[in-house]
């Protein structure tokens, strides 16, 4: 990185919000995601408060051909924020304004930096309620979530990031500034670059403001625990509430594995001997919630729940939320690897899938973790390693092709939420097959010609 390109950035956006010093450096060569390669050093990380500032920024990296990569908190789970290559990463977390809440209209405005937990409970304040609910959500930012499409428990109900966004303002390769979308309920003029750039993880432009669309907070909710002897029926009762056409905002189910390491690390009440639990929640108008609970029970009954747990207060509502939330962080104090996987496949495959996983994971001799937001058929495969057991990691890495082919193989997909990045590149191509490979490639090559904008993520290496 030339001396004279570190001077123009020190300029654009302030001495102090330039850093390259090897140790400030060092601390963008990992996010969240677990890789078999180490990253490269970036040559240098900007902190812009403004998107003229970014402009400027890519303006600049543009002429000088060097490559780019947003990052928001660095929570993704695929390796997109991370270097490949000496490079130029924007940090995102200046820009963490909410500039606006409009209860009348139901939008909000909100810069990339601000953090999504933060901005539902200011919009709580207001009796508003944005959906999208990643486990992340304490420190994931919305730039982020919407440059990965992030999920999490409430999309069986509500979906997902993409649902929510109206429009963007995106800093495109050439530093130009466009506006995609609109603050209306729905727009179709012309093509939708709004969802185009949702889940394209900073490969096609960089995210400089969002609109999302608002909803009002659900009068009540209830919550329901409900157990079961083996795992299997535990799914299977996933598809049958679905089935018998109930729809909860939340469908949680966690295996033996994750019920022990949460009971270890916080004590939720989570009954010991089961080998599968339901997490489920209900919302909407107060008087037609017990109806929801009682059919929900009774079929869980049918299923042969052990236990069924209905949470009595608002505090025990959330011990239990609490306790699905620090699920990973249950784990993780046990296991110095964790490869979160998250393959999604039709509903009713659910079962299927996580016989598949088990078989996967006894084959290869390793401890697998599965947790799902079953109901919409996204489940985390974690394997469970140390990556200094090079011999289990042998094994782990001719796993993962047998996981990903599984999902495929039952109607499914590599990623429902995590993207795809560094670490599922090379199974794209499974998945979108040549001609989609060779569409998706066009669509780069129109609005980053030089590949200067996150390179190396979603195509690998590799020209289509």
């Amino acid at each position: 990185m030339k001396p004279e390109i570190i001077s123009q950035l020190r300029e654009i956006v302030g001495k102090e919000y330039v850093f390259t010093e090897k140790e400030d450096l060092f601390c963008y060569t990992y996010d969240g995601s677990f890789l078999f390669e180490q990253p490269s050093m970036p040559g240098v990380v900007v902190l812009p408060e403004n998107s003229r500032e970014i402009s400027r920024i890519i303006k600049l990296a543009a002429a000088c051909q060097i490559p780019v990569i947003p990052r928001g908190a660095g929570s993704n789970l695929s390796g997109g924020s991370v270097p490949l290559a000496e490079c130029m990463i924007i940090q995102m977390t200046r820009m963490n304004r909410i500039i606006r809440i409009d209860g009348r209209n139901m939008i909000a405005v909100v810069e990339p930096g601000v953090v999504t937990g933060v901005f539902q409970e200011e919009l709580a304040k207001q009796g508003l309620f944005y959906p999208p609910d990643p486990a992340s959500l304490a420190f994931s930012t919305m730039g982020g979530n919407v440059a990965e499409c992030a999920g999490g428990p409430r999309g069986v109900k509500y979906g997902v990031t993409r649902d929510y966004i109206l429009g963007l303002e995106v800093v495109l390769a050439d530093g130009s500034i466009t506006r995609t979308g609109a603050s209306t309920m729905k727009s179709v003029a012309g093509y939708d670059l709004t969802r185009l750039f949702t889940g394209s993880e900073g490969t096609l432009g960089i995210i400089t403001q969002i609109t999302v669309k608002l909803l009002p907070m659900p009068q009540a909710r209830q919550t329901v625990l409900a157990s079961f002897p083996n795992l299997d029926q535990t799914a299977e009762t996933v598809v049958e509430i679905l089935s018998r056409g109930m729809i909860p905002s939340s469908l949680e189910l966690l295996d033996q594995v994750f019920i022990h390491h949460i009971e270890a690390f916080m004590p939720s009440g989570l009954p010991l001997d089961a080998e599968g639990i339901l997490l489920i929640e209900v919302d909407g108008p107060k008087n037609a919630l017990n109806d929801q609970i009682s059919e929900i029970e009774k079929i869980c009954r049918d299923q042969g729940a052990m236990q069924i747990r209905a949470a009595s207060s608002e505090d025990e509502r959330e011990r239990l939320w609490a306790a699905r939330r620090g699920a990973f962080g249950a784990i993780a104090r046990n296991y110095p690897t964790i490869l979160s996987e998250d393959v999604t496949v039709p509903r009713d495959k659910i079962p299927q899938a996580i016989s598949q996983v088990r078989k996967i994971a006894e084959a290869y001799q390793l401890t697998v973790a599965i947790l799902a937001h079953a109901g919409d058929g996204n489940f985390h495969a974690d394997i469970l390693t140390d990556e200094k057991n090079s011999e289990e990691m042998n094994r782990v890495r001719q796993a993962l092709p047998e996981l990903f082919k599984a999902a495929l193989d039952l109607g499914g997909t590599i990623t429902g939420e995590h993207g795809v990045g560094i670490v599922k590149a090379p199974f794209l191509p499974w998945e979108a097959g040549r001609e989609g490979m060779h569409v998706m490639q066009a669509v780069k090559d129109a609005l980053d010609p030089q590949n200067i904008l996150n390179p190396g993520k979603m195509f690998g290496n590799r020209r289509w």
